[in-house]
């Protein structure tokens, strides 16, 4: 598979001399309305790629920002349906920023893979993240997906061996995601030189960009991410910006999207300044 909208962002991004901003925000949070606005917002606000989290009752990797991000939607009443309606609107202004769904597999399995394969795609969806499926279960969702025209974009951890990194790329597409830590989403990097050699590592198996997520939360730590890996993925922050914009009823304010663009600017501002010419 080549020449995806993400293959496209990465080489652009490489040619500027930087890595990619990736984003996270969970679809639906806090309400649909608001969500898309995010969502619509984030690649003038500096986002390069866009993850958009499928809301699941058990997001066993999430830590808790994630969780009560998750937590909101679903309270909102978001469903798959919605989530896929959110990629045909956002369509309708920007063909060129590429968004992955990232989440997990049950609400696909439910769905039937086939169908939602074919659904994503027909709504402008570019890769799919799925953190619950391994390499040994491909034929369940992965070849599927790759057949439709989809990046699948896996998932490699400071404990994943050079004995066990071929199986995991064998079929992965798009970009490589390193888990920066061990443990949940909104974690510290406690060793960012372990973070680079991770991602030298990894490179010495595939020429797929590397990007590293789990533990950024800063534009300093954009900025020193950024040095060695080809993209770099933010999430918690920007779930939390939304949750500390919302009022004492738990609903969004007229600072809400503002409080997310404005930090993704920021991270953009770190990406940035990364590989200084």
């Amino acid at each position: 598979m080549t020449n995806t909208r993400i293959d496209r962002r990465f080489a652009a991004v490489k040619a500027e001399n930087r890595p990619a901003l990736v984003t996270f925000v969970t679809a639906g949070d806090p309400d649909r309305a608001t969500s898309q606005a995010i969502l619509d917002a984030l690649p003038g606000a500096g986002a390069d790629v866009i993850e958009l989290g499928m809301p699941f009752s058990d997001p066993m990797a999430e830590g808790v920002p994630i969780q009560r991000a998750t937590q909101r939607a679903l309270a909102a009443g978001q469903r798959m349906d919605d989530t896929l309606d959110m990629v045909r609107a956002f369509r309708t202004h920007d063909d060129d920023t590429p968004i992955v769904l990232m989440g997990y597999y049950n609400p696909i399995y439910v769905r039937d893979p086939k169908v939602f394969v074919r659904e994503a795609v027909e709504a402008g969806v570019d890769g799919l993240i799925v953190v619950d499926i391994p390499p040994e279960a491909d034929d369940e969702l992965c070849l599927p997906a790759l057949e439709a025209g989809l990046n699948f974009i896996r998932l490699t951890t400071p404990t994943t061996d050079d004995r066990r990194l071929p199986a995991v790329l064998a079929n992965t597409s798009g970009f490589v995601y390193y888990v920066s830590v061990t443990g949940i989403t909104g974690a510290t990097i406690s060793n960012r030189a372990s973070v680079a050699e991770a991602v030298k590592r990894i490179k010495r198996h595939t020429d797929l960009p590397v990007a590293v997520g789990f533990g950024v939360k800063t534009a300093e730590d954009a900025e020193v991410i950024g040095r060695d890996a080809d993209g770099v993925v933010v999430g918690s922050v920007l779930v939390e910006a939304v949750r500390e914009s919302l009022d004492d009823a738990g609903k969004a304010t007229d600072k809400t999207v503002a409080a997310v663009t404005e930090r993704v600017a920021s991270l953009a501002e770190g990406v940035r300044r990364a590989r200084p010419q």
